[in-house]
């Protein structure tokens, strides 16, 4: 193995004696491959598409408009005798990383090494140990096709730019439709701890400009004053917010159990004694499954409509802009309780848990796909310096991954 070990105690071969080297000599391999969002990721993705090549596997890729990322999706098929006839089990993970930049790392981000009982580097927890696993898997789920032992494909989905709004996604959906394939199940394996998530919040991202005119600050009535119409409608969106915070339809298994309006960033003006021309702020929703963008939105608007007309009736080329940047729907638990079922029995674990970040799960909900989060890591270590998943959590995800790939075989 390649892996850096910086115990004092045990030796390497204690380790693999005790750890599964397959999936931590994968995470290692995966974690070096600098694949931060603003990078290509694409010398990751033609190392597992040979990878899946001499296994006989055949992999479909789909590129951004430059060519410079791709997703990678492959499938084991169902043994020629399979007994169950359907679009099999997706297992989905992302392969790109947030930045490092202006962190304190402890050791190099882009080279794994193990410490006590955790693997370090980025990517380690969110998410390249899950795949690592999932890559560890797929000998085995040939062989069981090749023998006709297993009754329903096996689908690994390898996006990019998940973390910068989850853009490759879609694309595999759109291509998988477009192929006739809709698959029976999901697995994104988003840090979790190995816990079932059942749903999460959508999230929003929008950016308001506001266009003001500029005037000396000692001639106030000449201009028209961006950060203070800015500040209004920011104050607007702290009271939706409350109001949301009131409704009665709220859901007590997320920890936040209501959807959230936040103000993220605002910047506006240039000197004191200049009356400002331009702010601008951005805000992120984050919505309930039930809930949807026009829940907040047609407010917000309306507010932005009747604030634009005060401006204009001063100086009618000012005016508010508002940008949607992100949108990343809501997964929902609607129809994955067949599945649910299957993880509970599998992991011996019955209970459902919700969060609020996002994932692509949502897109694969909203595909007609059900789906549910599960993975190795704390979301919590994820986005750090020294971010790390315990060693533990992936023997953990190998069990179960293992027992996946068992209950789709034929004994």
């Amino acid at each position: 193995m390649t892996i850096t070990n910086d115990n004092n105690d045990d030796s390497q071969t204690q380790l693999e004696s005790v750890y599964p080297s397959q999936s931590l000599d994968w995470l290692t391999r995966l974690i070096a491959f600098d694949t931060v969002s603003r990078h290509s990721n694409l010398a990751l993705i033609e190392d597992i598409q040979s990878y899946c090549e001499q296994l006989g596997l055949t992999v479909d890729l789909t590129f951004n408009d430059t060519k410079t990322k791709a997703n990678l999706f492959v499938t084991v098929p169902a043994g020629k005798n399979a007994d169950i006839v359907n679009n099999g089990l997706v297992l989905s993970g992302h392969t790109d990383v947030v930045p490092v930049d202006g962190q304190e790392w402890t050791s190099d981000p882009f080279a794994a090494m193990i410490r006590g009982d955790k693997l370090y580097g980025r990517g380690s927890c969110d998410m390249k140990g899950f795949i690592a696993c999932a890559l560890s898997l797929l000998p085995q789920a040939v062989q069981l096709s090749n023998n006709g032992q297993l009754r329903r494909p096996l689908h690994l989905a390898l996006s990019f730019d998940e973390e910068v709004g989850c853009l490759g996604a879609p694309l595999i959906l759109a291509d998988l439709k477009a192929r006739g394939i809709t698959p029976d199940y999901c697995i994104v394996g988003e840090p979790t701890n190995m816990a079932m998530v059942v749903a999460h919040k959508g999230i929003s991202i929008y950016r308001c400009r506001v266009h003001g005119k500029s005037a000396h600050s000692s001639l106030t009535a000449q201009g028209v004053n961006a950060i203070s119409y800015a500040s209004r409608l920011v104050g607007y969106v702290d009271e939706l917010a409350e109001t949301l915070s009131a409704r009665d339809d709220g859901d007590a298994l997320f920890t936040v159990p209501y959807s959230t309006l936040s103000v993220g960033t605002i910047q506006g003006g240039t000197a004191t004694n200049i009356v400002p021309n331009l702010c601008e702020f951005t805000f992120d929703y984050r919505n309930l499954p039930h809930m949807t963008q026009d829940d907040i939105l047609e407010p917000i608007q309306a507010k932005a409509a009747e604030l634009t007309a005060q401006m204009q009736a001063r100086a009618p080329e000012t005016g508010i802009e508002l940008l949607q940047e992100v949108s990343v729907p809501a997964m929902t638990d609607n129809d994955s309780a067949e599945l649910q079922s299957l993880i509970a029995a599998l992991t011996g674990d019955d209970e459902r848990q919700k969060v609020a970040y996002a994932t692509e799960g949502g897109q694969f909900t909203n595909a007609g796909i059900p789906t549910i989060i599960c993975g190795p890591g704390s979301i919590e270590q994820a986005h750090k310096a020294d971010e790390y998943v315990e060693l533990s959590e992936i023997t953990h995800c190998d069990a179960f991954l293992q027992k996946l790939l068992d209950s789709c075989t034929s004994k």
